[in-house]
């Protein structure tokens, strides 16, 4: 079998694509996006193993490529991470849509498909979301005033959200939150008035930056909704 030259940037491994009929990822992921988890970045989104990393690696952006030159192209494909899974020796499980945008053709694409597990390099790289900035969605379960959960949307740049505190903006108390599941941040009793999330951003480099948002979460904020924080990072 022929492949595609390797490079030290990428990781060899292996990949799976999820076993159901949709072209896109699962709305019930383990990172807790919802329908969003199946549908960012155009439904180009996997499940990963040793990558999902408790939860951090919720979010982060790895080009895939095959290497089977006959079939697969030199660029791959980007994917989002939405979920935890694994199998046969998998470090992916790729969305059937990702999975085939692997392939240089639409026959290859199917060929690529009826195999089922391919062999793979990867990188980690940096999500691009333009004209879009850090968005925060209120998870359907939260219940006003008592309890606050959400997960971070369209997060740029290849450093990981580490930690994450709450903000009462009129007295700026502020309180550390709870990584419940994947990417979904709770606390019971949140503080009264308008919220502000700050969002603590780590590298492997041990290199951390503090991003705190430009908008602020209303005090009358309510389970489903959504909050542009007005800012995006490039780090």
């Amino acid at each position: 079998m022929q492949t595609l030259p390797f490079t030290d940037c990428f990781i060899q491994s292996r990949a799976a694509h999820y076993p159901n009929s949709a072209e896109q990822g699962s709305e019930i992921g383990a990172c807790g996006f919802g329908s969003f988890g199946a549908t960012i970045n155009g439904g180009d989104v996997s499940a990963v193993s040793a990558l999902y990393r408790g939860g951090v690696g919720c979010g982060a952006c790895y080009q895939v490529r095959c290497t089977n030159s006959a079939y697969c192209s030199s660029k791959g494909v980007t994917v989002v991470i939405t979920d935890q899974g694994s199998s046969d020796r998998t470090d992916f499980v790729l969305s059937q849509r990702a999975f085939g945008r692997m392939a240089q053709t639409t026959n290859g694409a199917a060929a690529l498909l009826s195999l089922g597990v391919v062999d793979i390099e990867y990188r980690r790289v940096s999500c691009s979301y333009p004209n879009k900035n850090i968005t925060i969605k209120i998870d359907e379960h939260s219940n006003h005033p008592h309890y606050f959960a959400f997960v971070i949307w369209y997060q740029q740049g290849m450093k990981d959200i580490t930690a994450v505190q709450l903000c009462e903006t009129q007295n700026f108390v502020c309180k550390l939150l709870e990584r419940s599941h994947g990417a979904v941040w709770t606390t019971i009793t949140p503080p009264s008035g308008p919220l502000q999330v700050r969002m603590l951003f780590s590298d492997d480099d041990g290199d951390e930056t503090w991003v705190a948002p430009v908008n602020n979460i209303p005090e009358n904020w309510k389970a489903g909704e959504t909050y542009d924080s007005g800012v995006q990072v490039n780090i």
